[in-house]
């Protein structure tokens, strides 16, 4: 049997399961995750340097360490060192939490994933019965965090990208629960632990290769219909609209600078893998997969998503904003309740 990572931390360390102890490895397991999570998206800001160039044929970062991976550490010097400038007429509570509200929801989302076990012990900090829910939720907050910023800047252009990414998030956030709600009627729970389970079967044997019983698999214009709602909810292209360089400046980032834009710029790219982490649990089999352990898969899935969608960024040219709002309320809308209501009668048939 498995256990939870802070009943595994209180275990090996404490040798206990007391409350305190348990309270003593949620924190420990948190900050171990948070740290993990943060060095990731660290690492993704050089990696897409790097591969963005590759598809525009340039060399993106060099100097700095093999690979230019150093610019890692440049960075964070750098911004960290700014001074800190506050335009006038901002409206600074907003200002200064707008950072924090963008990035700390997005981190807690992770709490939920299922990211492969070491040993007996679960990757995962917390197992609740409507962890979906949950995460859903959480990760809409960070909405919140786009809009305070663009209010709060007293700019014109600030206020643009937040007036944007508000009609974005009303657009694709009920297509993207609703498409994710065609996975809950197949595995019947909530429980992001069981919805992984529940695709641990073979859907094809040939010969030696099988097929996996994975939800994309099995409902392939829901993951399509989650995957491109994804796009729109983190906000990259052909979605990126929120920012807009060659339109709005940079949106709701135009009046922030140092450690303030680090952060803002940092949860981008949590939110890109809060949603991949999203597609791999849903329709992916979670860590799931052969001879590798389940944790490696589970980044390997994080990572493709990613990649996928610096793909889109160097490919796809970017949506006007009525487009983008027509192709969530005219398209994804009507598909993704077309698809709920299909895979509601195929559970039905064949329960």
């Amino acid at each position: 049997m498995t256990t939870l990572l802070p009943e595994g931390l209180a275990e090996w360390l404490l040798g206990s399961s007391d409350p305190p102890a348990l309270v003593f490895g949620a924190f420990l397991g948190a900050a171990l995750l948070g740290t993990g999570i943060m060095t990731n998206a660290a690492v993704v800001v050089w990696m897409k340097r790097k591969v963005l160039a590759s598809y525009w044929e340039k060399l993106g970062p060099t100097k700095l360490g093999p690979g230019g991976i150093f610019i890692i550490l440049a960075d964070a010097v750098r911004l960290l060192s700014k001074e800190l400038i506050i335009p006038e007429d901002v409206d600074r509570p907003a200002w200064d939490l707008a950072p924090l509200v963008l990035v700390v929801p997005i981190i807690v989302g992770f709490a939920v994933i299922p990211m492969g076990a070491v040993g007996n012990v679960r990757i995962q900090l917390a197992d609740p019965e409507v962890g979906l829910a949950f995460v859903f939720a959480v990760s809409s907050v960070s909405a919140a965090g786009l809009v305070m910023a663009g209010y709060a800047s007293a700019n014109k252009f600030s206020l643009i990208g937040g007036l944007r990414a508000v009609a974005q998030t009303l657009a694709y956030e009920i297509p993207l629960v609703v498409s994710g709600l065609s996975v809950v009627l197949m595995a019947g729970s909530l429980r992001t632990s069981e919805i992984v389970a529940a695709q641990e079967g073979t859907l094809l044997a040939l010969g030696p290769l099988s097929i996996p019983a994975w939800y994309g698999f099995l409902n392939p214009l829901a993951f399509i219909l989650f995957l491109v709602a994804t796009f729109a909810e983190v906000g990259r292209n052909p979605f990126d609209m929120a920012e807009a360089p060659q339109e709005i400046i940079a949106g709701h980032q135009t009046e922030y600078g140092g450690v303030y834009f680090a952060l803002l710029y940092v949860g981008e790219f949590l939110h890109i893998f809060l949603g991949g982490a999203l597609i791999a649990t849903l329709f992916l089999g979670g860590p799931a997969g052969p001879l590798f352990p389940g944790f490696v898969w589970f980044v390997l899935k994080c990572w493709a998503v990613f990649l996928f969608t610096q793909w889109a960024r160097a490919s796809i040219p970017r949506l006007r904003i009525d487009q983008l709002i027509d192709l969530g309320w005219k398209v994804l809308l009507v598909l993704s309740f077309g698809t709920l209501l299909v895979t509601a009668i195929a559970v039905g048939l064949t329960a």
